[in-house]
C-alpha cells in the first residue's frame, strides 16, 4: 500500500511539473508575434546561413528577434554570430540568450555545452524536452520575430517544434538544382502532413557574379525554387546569390551584411526581411 501511495505521488509531482513546464512554454509564446521555423529538405542548401542571415536582416530593420538553434546534433549558430560563452541566469531562474546585438539573441545547446566539441547523443523524447526547455525555461522576453533553425530533413526537431509552437510557419530553404528541389517537395508535404502552415520558399545560391569578369555564372541553376514555389501554391520569398564570403565570414563569426554592405547578398537578405514585414502587416 505505501508503494502504490508514492508510486502515486511520484505521477502527480510529475504531472505538475509537466502542467508548469507547458504554462511556461505558453507564456513565452504568447510574448512572440511571429513565430518561423526555417527548413531544409536536405543538408548543404545553407539553411543556417540563410537563418541567421534573415534574422540579422530583421534585426537591422529595428525588430526585436530571437533565433533558436534546434540543431541539436550541429549546432552552428553561436559560432557563425560570432558568440561565445554559456547562457547565463536571471533573477527568475530563466536563461538569457546570448546578445549579439541591441535586437538580436541566440539559443543554442552549443551554449549549454562545456565544451564545442562534445557530441549530443540523444533520442528523440530528449531532444523534444530540451526544445520545450529552449522556449519555456528562456526569458525571451517579447519579440517581434523568432526565427527556428532546424536541422535538414524532417524528423523529431520539426515535428517537435509543430507539436509544441502550433503557429509556427515553415519558411523552406532549397538550391535551384533538382536533386534539392526533390527534397522540397518532401518538405513541403511534411508541412501539409503535420497542419503547419507554410510562410514561403527561399532559393539560396541562386546565381554567382564572377569578380573578375562580372559574368553571372549558374553554378546550380537558377529559377528551380521560384517555379517549385508556384507550383505548390507557396510565397517566394526571394534568391540569394552565392558568394564565396558568406562561407568566410560564417567560418569567422564576422556578419557578412556588415562587413560587405552593399553585396548583391546583404541586399537579398534585406529585400527577404522586408517582404516578410510587409506580407505580416
Amino acid at each position: 500500500m505505501v508503494e502504490l501511495q508514492q508510486g502515486g505521488t511520484c505521477d502527480a509531482a510529475k504531472q505538475k511539473k509537466i502542467a508548469d513546464q507547458d504554462a511556461a512554454v505558453k507564456g513565452s509564446l504568447e510574448k512572440i508575434k511571429n513565430k518561423f521555423i526555417v527548413m531544409s529538405g536536405k543538408g548543404g542548401v545553407g539553411k543556417t546561413s540563410v537563418s541567421v542571415n534573415v534574422a540579422i536582416a530583421l534585426a537591422k530593420k529595428g525588430h526585436k528577434v530571437g533565433i533558436m538553434d534546434v540543431d541539436i546534433h550541429g549546432p552552428d549558430v553561436p559560432r557563425m554570430l560570432g558568440i561565445q560563452g554559456m547562457l547565463g541566469l536571471n533573477g527568475d531562474r530563466k536563461l538569457v540568450p546570448m546578445k549579439y546585438s541591441e535586437n538580436l539573441g541566440a539559443v543554442s545547446i552549443e551554449s549549454l555545452s562545456a565544451s564545442k566539441d562534445d557530441a549530443i547523443i540523444w533520442r528523440g523524447p530528449v531532444k523534444h524536452g530540451v526544445i520545450k526547455q529552449f522556449i519555456g525555461d528562456v526569458e525571451w522576453g517579447q519579440l517581434d520575430y523568432l526565427i527556428i533553425d532546424a536541422p535538414p530533413g524532417t524528423g523529431d526537431e520539426p515535428l517537435t517544434v509543430a507539436q509544441v509552437i502550433p503557429d509556427a510557419k515553415a519558411i523552406i530553404v532549397t538550391t535551384p538544382q533538382e536533386v534539392a528541389l526533390g527534397d522540397v517537395r518532401k518538405s513541403i508535404n511534411f508541412c501539409k502532413t503535420v497542419n503547419m502552415d507554410i510562410f514561403g520558399l527561399i532559393e539560396n545560391m541562386s546565381g554567382f557574379s564572377c569578380p573578375h569578369c562580372g559574368k553571372d555564372i549558374r553554378l546550380f541553376g537558377s529559377g528551380g525554387g521560384e517555379k517549385t514555389a508556384l507550383s505548390a501554391g507557396v510565397v517566394f520569398l526571394g534568391r540569394i546569390p552565392f558568394d564565396p564570403n558568406v562561407v568566410a565570414c560564417g567560418d569567422s563569426g564576422t556578419s557578412f551584411q556588415e562587413t560587405y554592405t552593399d553585396s548583391p547578398v546583404t541586399k537579398a537578405f534585406a529585400h527577404t526581411a522586408q517582404k516578410m514585414s510587409e506580407l505580416l502587416s
